[in-house]
């Protein structure tokens, strides 16, 4: 079997899970679930009406590399997003549909690591999304945590990592927005990764699910293309970026997005997506390009979310300091009380579901980035997130 089987982590579901056995929530409330990043908004109708009017090329296999109109449908997307040149980001070689950034932040370790080589350390950020380990397990790779301190705005603190590390880095995945915080990555973070990616040979892989979820009376994140294309990199050297529908078009069922970037990475993924057996089905590709070539429900989903996060903090902030993220859909809130405790009560006595924060961080030196914090997907109605918000206050 596996090695790397053996030093995977229960997944944080499976802790959920476990943490809930003997609770009981009251049976006269209705449960609800902030523990997980799914979106409640139902999917657009012209997502769906797509998918039934498609429903036939089911009889047909999809190609790894997909449709010519979906690749240039994401490649006219991102050109006006992250404001590049015409044509800079082609889209017959630079990008790939995927069936979700989960599957492909998975292969992509199983692309770059070498197995045989000492240059198998992969840089994540702490706390994280957990395919990031897994990933770098599975593939014969050793986890490099990053720390991500309030102090740097729950960013990569990657100033005093040490040079025998770098020199063993073969890539670094990048959340941004991150999760859990919704902290977006700064021009000058990409510049001294880029520097390090430059001086010490790897990659950098940034997750960018979120970014699309942000209040629209500010201006967009910055993106990693974005940054390489005013910073010089015109064809994104060493960097590939993931995107998805999942949280931009409340599509998490449809499992579709795209990566992008170096054209020589992405030769080398492609290679490995024909054996790796990724194709999105056909069905899926034509629901996709429905779904890039429309703004109006992103919209309506940034204005859902921006008032959950206006009228939770109202709750909140009388009591707890918080401060909105950047971007995406979670509050990444600092308690007075152990967090596993805390969300325990919650559960039993309100019949609210959050998740602890030291499920998504790792103990290094002692100490769990986690540790007394939780974070809220704020997904559901605005009434049950001041609910969740007020029971919040009455536990603590």
């Amino acid at each position: 079997m596996n090695p790397g089987l053996k030093k995977l982590h229960p997944y944080p579901f499976e802790k959920i899970a476990e943490m809930k056995k003997g609770l009981i929530p009251p049976s006269d409330k209705t449960l609800i679930n902030l523990s997980i990043g799914e979106p409640k908004l139902q999917t657009p109708e012209i997502i769906l009406e797509s998918l039934a009017n498609q429903l036939t090329t089911t009889s047909k296999y999809p190609t790894t590399r997909g449709m010519d109109e979906l690749r240039n449908t994401i490649s006219e997307w991102a050109t006006r997003r992250f404001n590049l040149d015409p044509g800079q980001l082609n889209p017959a070689t630079q990008i790939l549909p995927v069936n979700g950034t989960r599957e492909a932040l998975f292969s992509i370790a199983n692309t770059i690591i070498d197995k045989t080589s000492a240059k198998n350390i992969v840089g994540l950020p702490n706390p994280f999304y957990q395919i990031y380990e897994g990933a770098a397990l599975l593939a014969g790779g050793l986890p490099f945590y990053f720390d991500c301190p309030e102090s740097n705005s729950f960013l990569p603190q990657i100033e005093n990592v040490p040079t025998a590390v770098w020199e063993r880095m073969a890539f670094v995945y990048v959340c941004s927005p991150g999760n859990p915080s919704g902290s977006v990555m700064r021009a000058y973070d990409y510049e001294k990764l880029l520097d390090l990616a430059e001086k010490f040979n790897f990659y950098i892989i940034a997750d960018e699910c979120y970014s699309e979820l942000y209040d629209d009376t500010k201006e967009p994140p910055l993106g990693l293309l974005d940054w390489c294309n005013g910073y010089g990199n015109k064809s994104f050297k060493r960097c590939l970026v993931m995107h998805s529908l999942s949280k931009r078009s409340s599509s998490p069922g449809l499992r579709s997005g795209f990566v992008a970037g170096d054209l020589h990475l992405m030769a080398d993924y492609y290679q490995y997506r024909t054996y790796h057996g990724g194709a999105m089905p056909i069905h899926v590709q034509h629901a996709s390009i429905a779904a890039w070539s429309d703004e109006k429900h992103v919209i309506t989903a940034r204005q859902f979310y921006r008032k959950n996060f206006e009228s939770v903090y109202q709750v909140l902030n009388k009591h707890i300091e918080i401060t909105i993220p950047d971007a995406g859909f979670y509050l990444w809130i600092n308690l007075p009380v152990d967090d596993i405790s805390m969300c325990k009560c919650l559960f039993a006595e309100k019949g609210v579901l959050l998740l602890p924060g030291q499920y998504l961080g790792r103990t290094l030196d002692g100490c769990n980035p986690g540790e007394k914090r939780v974070r809220i997907a704020l997904v559901e109605s605005e009434e049950r997130c001041m609910y969740a918000a007020e029971s919040i206050l009455s536990i603590i």
